[in-house]
């Protein structure tokens, strides 16, 4: 094979890679809003003592766990906007697709922490007087979010990651960019290298907070 590197045709659009990254990042951090505040909501939902809700909340968890999430975004992509007539932009459906697949996961994390709280405190805020919405803010909360932080952060990780996908339906993100670098320059490997050091250079760090917060819990 008589292939010789040239770095330099990456180096020369870097731009559109900084522009595709920034993408990637704003799905990312809207898609892990979206999952963590309702991702806690739809773990309360799932906990429910109303069967009827609880058996809906639990069909959109498993629905979403277990559909691949290429198929998601596709779906997103393309049926929403025949089935309801809303026309949003490729971001916010990008957005939205990630968010909800994100929104499921971080339902079973919550809802087994949640399962975990004591239920000496929860008798103590009945003692006290705390309605049942002041004993979610006040007791279960604090502590599910604290003993979640792991799996939310590694679930954060894997969106970032499968927010790649979303380049399949035309969303200019990183891998977009770097698969329109590589055809404009012939360079593949060069190109394809570059955008995974930098999905690696930014879930790397991720992934060793994770780490060393799963050590600090197990030795506290």
């Amino acid at each position: 094979m008589d292939y010789a590197l040239d770095i330099g045709a990456v180096t020369r659009n870097l731009d559109k890679l900084w522009e595709g990254l920034f993408v990637t990042l704003q799905l990312t951090i809207a898609a892990n809003v979206i999952g963590v505040i309702a991702g806690f909501l739809l773990a309360l939902i799932v906990l429910s003592p109303y069967k009827v809700l609880s058996w809906l909340a639990t069909l959109f968890v498993e629905f979403f766990r277990c559909a691949p999430a290429i198929v998601q975004i596709v779906w997103f992509f393309y049926c929403v906007p025949m089935l309801f007539n809303v026309w949003l932009d490729p971001i916010t459906m990008g957005v939205m697709a990630l968010g909800l697949n994100l929104t499921a996961f971080n339902a079973e994390a919550y809802r087994a922490s949640i399962q975990a709280v004591p239920k000496e405190h929860l008798d103590a805020g009945i003692a006290l007087g705390l309605s049942p919405v002041q004993r979610v803010r006040h007791i279960v909360q604090p502590q599910a979010l604290r003993a979640s932080v792991p799996v939310l952060l590694t679930n954060g990780i894997g969106t970032f990651q499968q927010s790649a996908l979303v380049a399949i339906v035309g969303v200019a993100d990183l891998m977009y960019q770097g698969k329109l670098v590589a055809t404009e320059t012939y360079r593949p490997i060069e190109t394809f290298t570059v955008v995974a050091l930098v999905y690696l250079a930014i879930s790397l760090p991720v992934a060793q907070i994770v780490g060393w917060i799963e050590r600090r819990h197990g030795t506290a």
